[in-house]
């Protein structure tokens, strides 16, 4: 007996659909709303740490998302300036344990059809153009969902992963909200060199960082972070020639990345942002988990992880129990909001360390550190 046998779910990323499959695996009755018209194929690629494919191993969807991507092991430190030598080989902490790849890369898109491939053969109802505009939470046992200013029913529980912008956090009536952390990122999705093999970062330069991720065999995605700046309403021309100039500091593969971006590749434009919200997640029969609980810098690259991991630690507790009561809560928040804490602020710290220009600070330590505490299970 599960604790709940009928639930929404908002949002479509990686947290919702995670979420969707472990529930419906379970037998439980899931409806996943988007206000989106489809599934979202925007944005270039996302790296992910060996803590996030320990949890798609137990959606049962490793297999795909391995082959749709580009696992590798380490990092490269390469100095700006002619020839961009490597300055340094980094080992990764292998934080999903010794049978995934300490990291892998792979298209956002590809990682999005996969999910909601898994969540609807595992029999999660996902609505697309289905904005969530209300809940009624008063009652013990159920919550009422309204999409589209229409009664969608009752549920056991909803589960609010829609994002940075979360229309159920402020349904909820919670107040915690991402806060700028006063850097800005161009992001491009370019053709892979063969000499890229695995992450690299430019630390000096014009920008604060400058690096790059494989992908796949052909593809890889490449990113300048800067000082935010008020780039939003830049035009697709404009967002490829700023991206141009920034990099021309950059040599190696950045030449390569260049050429595609002056073929015609796109580059976007967002600002790092920071926010976690305080225990307790829920409000009654309501609960958020991934960007609307949580946000951070990518520096260590565990945004998605967390938002995996939450997914997971909270279907497995809906499905181990008979009630959601609050020992359940407490669970989930005693085995969530540490760890999600310690990556915003070790996320947080490694950005403002170089905003700063702290050159003596252990930026090294705190990323081994954390990857450290990420390979114990969540």
């Amino acid at each position: 007996m599960t604790a709940v046998q009928k639930v929404a779910i908002v949002g479509s990323g990686v947290a919702g659909l995670a979420a969707a499959i472990q529930l419906a695996k379970a037998g439980v009755a899931v409806d996943v709303f988007d206000a989106k018209p489809e599934l979202s194929t925007a944005g270039s690629g996302i790296s992910l740490q060996g803590n996030a494919l320990r949890v798609f191993d137990a959606l049962g969807a490793w297999d795909d998302i391995r082959a749709a991507g580009f696992h590798f092991e380490g990092l490269n430190l390469r100095a700006p300036g002619p020839g961009a030598p490597v300055v340094a080989q980094l080992p990764d902490v292998k934080s999903g344990g010794p049978d995934y790849p300490a990291a892998m890369g792979m298209p956002r898109a590809d990682l999005a059809r996969i999910l909601l491939d898994h969540a609807q053969r595992a029999g999660a109802n996902v609505r697309f153009g289905a904005k969530v505009t209300g809940v009624d939470a008063r009652a013990d046992d159920a919550v009422e969902v309204f999409v589209d200013d229409e009664s969608a029913g009752e549920y056991d529980l909803l589960i609010g992963a829609d994002g940075l912008n979360s229309t159920v956090r402020d349904l909820i009536g919670i107040q915690t909200k991402p806060e700028p952390t006063g850097m800005g990122i161009w992001r491009t999705f370019v053709s892979r060199p063969a000499e890229v093999e695995r992450a690299e970062l430019y630390y000096g330069g014009p920008v604060y960082i400058a690096g790059y991720t494989p992908t796949g065999e052909d593809s890889m995605y490449a990113y300048l972070v800067e000082k935010a700046e008020d780039r939003f309403g830049t035009s697709d021309e404009d967002a490829t020639r700023i991206m141009l100039e920034e990099s021309r500091a950059y040599d190696g593969p950045w030449n390569s990345i260049r050429a595609d971006l002056a073929a015609g590749a796109h580059a976007n434009y967002t600002w790092f942002t920071k926010h976690i919200v305080d225990a307790p997640w829920n409000r009654g029969r309501v609960v958020i988990i991934g960007d609307a609980a949580h946000s951070c810098p990518p520096t260590i690259a565990q945004g998605a992880a967390q938002g995996l991991e939450d997914a997971l630690v909270l279907t497995e507790l809906l499905v181990q129990r008979d009630a959601v009561d609050q020992e359940l809560w407490d669970e989930f928040h005693g085995r969530r909001l540490p760890r999600a804490q310690a990556v915003v602020e070790a996320s947080v710290q490694l950005g403002q360390w170089q905003i700063d220009g702290n050159r003596d600070a252990d930026a090294g330590g705190l990323i081994f550190g954390i990857a450290q505490k990420m390979a114990e299970p969540a």
